[in-house]
């Protein structure tokens, strides 16, 4: 893993194709022109993809192979359900430091149902979640729902990060990059990432992008 960032900018709009011409293409020059929309509309698909999750830069050896990860983003690796079917579990025994420099034990979180997400305060997908985060924490704090934001490739200044936190009124705790945490639950190819996880500790839902709101809701109540 490189520490390369994506640009801060989101994604400008895409420019319209230019208006086709009423004059009739001129002899062999058909095919070509078929060609070029093909191109411009595999693109397009690009790049909405791209708008859902930030692919992360890394080197040769660190790239997930295509045969252990699908080729397009974002994607549900597993359903949540009322339980996990499959129990896979989650690596909580570190110790993190919250954005006061606190150090913060995570395995005083087991027995909540977690919602464990990666993000970087340069991620445009993870600035479309943060409102349904906050929305989904407020509503059910109270029953047991812990969400832990966790910074990966990214170390704001603290004034920077509380500024950051304060205009998405992020509600929820944060905590600063830990390196051997984040490969302990995972390679993370793409931000953000995020794992709902049972009172149990196991995972049941892993997912590549911004969380659609149904899917956070449906996951929240299946485990609460």
């Amino acid at each position: 893993m490189t520490n390369e960032h994506p640009s801060s900018q989101e994604p400008g709009p895409v420019e319209p194709p230019a208006e086709p011409s009423n004059t009739p293409p001129a002899s062999g020059t058909e095919e070509p022109a078929r060609t070029r929309k093909r191109w411009i509309a595999a693109a397009a698909a690009a790049l909405g993809v791209a708008l859902f999750a930030v692919p992360l830069l890394r080197g040769p050896l660190d790239r997930p192979s295509p045969a252990s990860q699908p080729a397009d983003a974002p994607v549900a690796e597993k359903v949540s359900g009322p339980s996990c079917e499959v129990k896979t579990a989650a690596h909580l025994n570190f110790t993190l430091k919250d954005i006061d420099g606190t150090n913060v034990k995570l395995t005083d979180y087991k027995g909540k149902v977690v919602l464990l997400n990666f993000w970087a305060t340069w991620c445009g997908p993870c600035k479309l979640e943060i409102p349904e985060f906050v929305e989904a924490y407020e509503r059910y704090r109270d029953k047991g729902f812990v969400i832990l934001g966790v910074l990966s490739e990214d170390d704001p200044a603290p004034a920077e990060l509380r500024s950051f936190m304060a205009k998405f009124k992020m509600n929820y705790p944060i905590f600063r990059e830990h390196q051997e945490f984040a490969a302990a639950n995972g390679e993370l190819w793409a931000l953000p990432t995020s794992f709902l996880i049972d009172r149990q500790g196991s995972i049941c839902t892993k997912h590549t992008g911004a969380m659609p709101k149904d899917m956070l809701e449906q996951g929240i109540k299946g485990l609460l």
